[in-house]
């Protein structure tokens, strides 16, 4: 059920959407002060969730730094949660824009940081069908030559609490010690690393996929800019995200 709604009202916390609300509120309000201030409350969330400089200071704070560096020089494994996949049409899977976690993940198995690969994704759709991420990226991973043996598959994964619970559970199969490494996207990396925690795994963290927030602020940083929407709707989803999985 949880799953199910988290799905369902993730439009209800889109930026776009109660800009939306207020203007359509300002439209119906008899009263001309009152539909003033609905207006101009709208017109400032409008100028403030489309400004670079907001979201990147915002990112700024929520990003993890990685602590590799302060951690051992080889890892039994790396843990690439999914999320960098999508289905095609024709139901075979292809890369996203979030397939920097997969990049960061065989180039660490490549130099010899971490000794296996654990991928961890099923199927987190609405109307799931057959395709399993994990599956998928495997098929990808034996092409670039990494080793059968150094690949750990769970593809029953919906979301990123089940990613933990049930990547503990081969893990512990495994025999593999811990602290193991966790590759995810910067935005998502604050939330996962804190359920990984929770569900008792000692995992160090690997944020990669860097999008907003990493380059100087400009004055053009001022200026609206469309792409900022988008970015964050990725980014409230995971502050809420990150205080209901806290608080459960």
């Amino acid at each position: 059920m949880y799953f199910l709604l988290s799905k369902i009202l993730l439009f209800l916390l889109y930026p776009a959407f109660w800009v939306f609300i207020m203007f359509v509120i300002a439209v119906f309000i008899q009263d001309r002060k009152r539909k003033q201030r609905w207006l101009i409350v709208a017109v400032l969330l409008l100028y403030l969730f489309s400004i670079p400089l907001f979201l990147n200071l915002f990112a700024r704070v929520w990003s993890v730094k990685p602590t590799l560096s302060k951690a051992p020089s080889v890892y039994s494994c790396a843990i690439i949660l999914g999320g960098y996949t999508s289905i095609h049409q024709n139901g075979d899977g292809y890369f996203n824009g979030a397939s920097d976690r997969f990049i960061e993940g065989v180039k660490l198995f490549n130099i010899g940081v971490a000794k296996h690969l654990l991928i961890s994704g099923g199927n987190g759709t609405l109307m799931p069908s057959e395709y399993k991420e994990a599956n998928w990226t495997k098929k990808q991973l034996l092409i670039f030559k990494v080793p059968d043996t150094s690949i750990l598959v769970e593809n029953n994964s919906r979301n990123t609490i089940e990613n933990a619970v049930f990547s503990k559970r081969i893990l512990e199969k495994s025999g593999l010690k811990p602290p193991y490494l966790l590759i995810t996207s910067d935005f998502h990396m604050r939330r996962a690393f804190m359920i990984f925690k929770k569900e008792g795994l000692q995992v160090v963290p690997y944020p990669c996929d860097y999008s907003v927030g990493q380059g100087k602020d400009s004055f053009g940083d001022l200026m609206p800019d469309g792409t900022a929407w988008g970015e964050w709707n990725i980014y409230l989803k995971e502050l809420v995200g990150y205080i209901v999985d806290k608080w459960k």
